[in-house]
């Protein structure tokens, strides 16, 4: 194998991450490559109002206040920047970051990506009677924002020109690593097997410390949160990677942390559709090779789809959320009796005022366990966040709404103690539309120093992958009702969403404990369980190279994102939730623990 490695760190998982992460990469790391990723279809929204606010805004300005003062570092350590901080205006941050880069004497070769934002096709994708992928929806007047999430293409195009810094627009994740990993080993489009392994390198540190100890099943073994190590992959020329941090700072890197990542938000993970490839992870197999040292090899690809996805984003109405604290004994039902009271005197105003109901309205009853369903609720807690939620097509019915919400202050029971933030604030309702568009439609461009380059639609063999939704291959055990562990004792587990669906991921602790768990979970257990959400199908596949197993609870998430009322609208919770459940396992092994915890 070729000595040569590619080093790419991560500092910035989302828009609103920690300020810290790309100083301590650039100082501590040698790194080739650091990637920033900021965009979500939330943040795309409010990049899409602030831009419609100020022409020159539209963009993460995150970015450029973290990164101009490393810039002079940056420059003479010859590290090259990727990021999608363009958002909906990637001319506006290319500009303040030259502003900067000139206040310093520094000339930098700064490209975009352009092509993502299709926005102004909207009357032409509304006469083609665009579908929603999951609904018999079409494509909304009211659209804020429309974008397609591209891949590798553009990135690799301005490396290849020379390019120090790429920003880009909407592109999957992963696409920030692939591109440069593509640009250095000279990757062929068609080189499946190493395509869909740097896009695991990039899945992998894409969310910055989650893999490196944030988001942890096993939380209070980690120290060092004040000082969490952001994570780099060296990434060598036949796929295999090994992701670690720097030395001397917080956080850990382990089996559990990278397989707990290479889970989160994947789906079926035999079939991982991105832009540039189809991706087979089941078969990856992940190791502790030394202190924060875990190799990742084993991924496998298959050519694209001819399709982009596309996500739009769309006002609905208006929205307000308002929460009260209350007190004292009975606390469980003062919170019901208030937030009764509030929906049914604000409806009674807006029927006298001719104004029409509420769109939604919904409560909870945050401390009272809530999150695990109307059945598990604490109705003897003393100490309650009353959460209403409200959405209306008027925003004046809002407005009555957060004002009646004060009455409950001094004019309904007892022991409220205050607001949290004070009165609800009325804001735009947005919602989620994905859809899909063959690739020939979207025409990608690169700029750099005023040359413009196309950036040409490939056209992807064809695939003939079969692939099932359920596989479980291993044997019946014997166990016994009679001896039972809760999950967490023999498995690492993290959730997340995919829109309205939450995905869970399950790994094994040790091999000896993945029948047991394989046995007891499945769609039928794990429906009944989270029985208080789902609202369709459970979808189960096993990953054989980490002993792990991944579910796909649809339609389990209020409708997801920026449209649901729920407290947990992303299902970062549902894994905490799973890890009581009660495994059956043999005496041995559930005698085990118990010697365990007598010692």
């Amino acid at each position: 194998m070729d000595n040569k490695k590619v080093r790419i760190g991560c500092a910035s998982g989302f828009w609103g991450d920690t300020s810290t992460a790309a100083k301590q990469l650039v100082d501590k790391a040698s790194l080739d490559y650091l990637v920033f990723d900021f965009l979500s279809e939330v943040t795309m929204s409010i990049l899409a109002r602030s831009k419609l606010k100020n022409s020159k805004m539209g963009y993460a300005i995150d970015f450029v206040d973290q990164i101009k003062p490393l810039l002079k570092n940056i420059k003479n350590q010859k590290i090259r920047i990727i990021t999608n901080a363009g958002g909906i205006n990637p001319h506006s941050c290319e500009q303040a970051l030259k502003q900067e880069a000139k206040q310093l004497g520094l000339k930098l070769n700064i490209a975009i990506i352009e092509g993502d934002d299709i926005l102004s096709e909207l009357p032409t994708l509304q006469k083609q009677k665009i579908k929603e992928m999951e609904k018999n929806l079409f494509l909304p007047d009211s659209c804020i924002s429309i974008n397609a999430y591209l891949g590798a293409s553009g990135i690799v195009k301005a490396l290849d020109e020379g390019a120090d810094i790429v920003i880009t627009g909407r592109v999957v994740d992963s696409a920030l690593v692939l591109g440069p990993l593509m640009h250095e080993y000279r990757w062929k489009i068609s080189d499946y097997d190493l395509l869909s392994a740097g896009s695991l390198a990039g899945h992998i540190i894409e969310c910055g410390a989650q893999c490196t100890g944030g988001n942890y099943t096993d939380w209070k073994k980690v120290k060092g949160f004040e000082n969490m190590g952001f994570p780099f992959v060296d990434v060598f020329s036949n796929g295999n990677f090994i992701v670690s941090k720097p030395k001397g700072t917080g956080g850990m890197v382990t089996f559990g942390t990278v397989a707990e990542q290479l889970l989160y938000e994947i789906g079926n993970p035999s079939e991982y559709i991105l832009p540039d490839v189809i991706c087979d992870f089941s078969e990856v197999k992940i190791e502790e090779t030394g202190p924060d040292l875990v190799s990742v090899k084993g991924a496998k690809g298959f050519p694209p789809t001819k399709y982009y996805k596309n996500s739009a984003t769309y006002m609905d109405g208006y929205r307000a959320i308002g929460t009260l604290v209350i007190g004292g004994k009975d606390a469980f039902k003062k919170g019901e009796v208030i937030a009764n009271a509030v929906i049914k005197k604000c409806s009674s105003i807006f029927n006298e005022n001719k104004i029409g109901n509420f769109s939604n309205s919904s409560f909870d009853i945050i401390g009272s366990n809530s999150i695990y369903g109307p059945e598990k609720n604490d109705v003897n807690t003393k100490e309650i966040v009353l959460r209403i939620v409200a959405s209306h097509p008027i925003k004046q019915a809002l407005i009555i709404f957060s004002k009646e919400l004060a009455q409950a202050v001094t004019g309904m029971t007892a022991g409220v103690i205050n607001y949290l933030g004070g009165r609800p604030r009325v804001s735009p309702s947005i919602h989620l539309f994905s859809f899909l568009l063959p690739k020939n439609q979207i025409k990608i461009k690169m700029i750099m120093n005023k040359k413009v380059v196309s950036i040409p639609y490939d056209i992807p063999e064809e695939s003939k992958r079969e692939q099932e939704s359920f596989s479980s291959k291993t044997k019946k055990i014997l166990s016994k009702k009679d001896y039972l562990l809760p999950l967490i004792n023999l498995a690492y587990a993290r959730s997340g969403d995919k829109g309205n669906h939450a995905n869970i991921g399950i790994i094994a602790r040790q091999k000896d404990y993945f029948n047991f768990i394989d046995n007891e979970l499945n769609p039928s257990t794990i429906s009944q369980f989270f029985s208080h959400v789902v609202q369709g199908d459970v979808l189960k596949w096993v990953l054989p190279g980490i002993n792990g197993l991944n579910f796909l609870l649809k339609n389990s998430l209020g409708g997801g994102g920026m449209a649901s009322f729920n407290i947990d609208p992303q299902g970062k919770s549902y894994a905490q939730q799973i890890l009581e459940y009660p495994i059956p396992v043999t005496k041995k092994i559930f005698d085990q623990f118990q010697n365990e915890n007598k010692e």
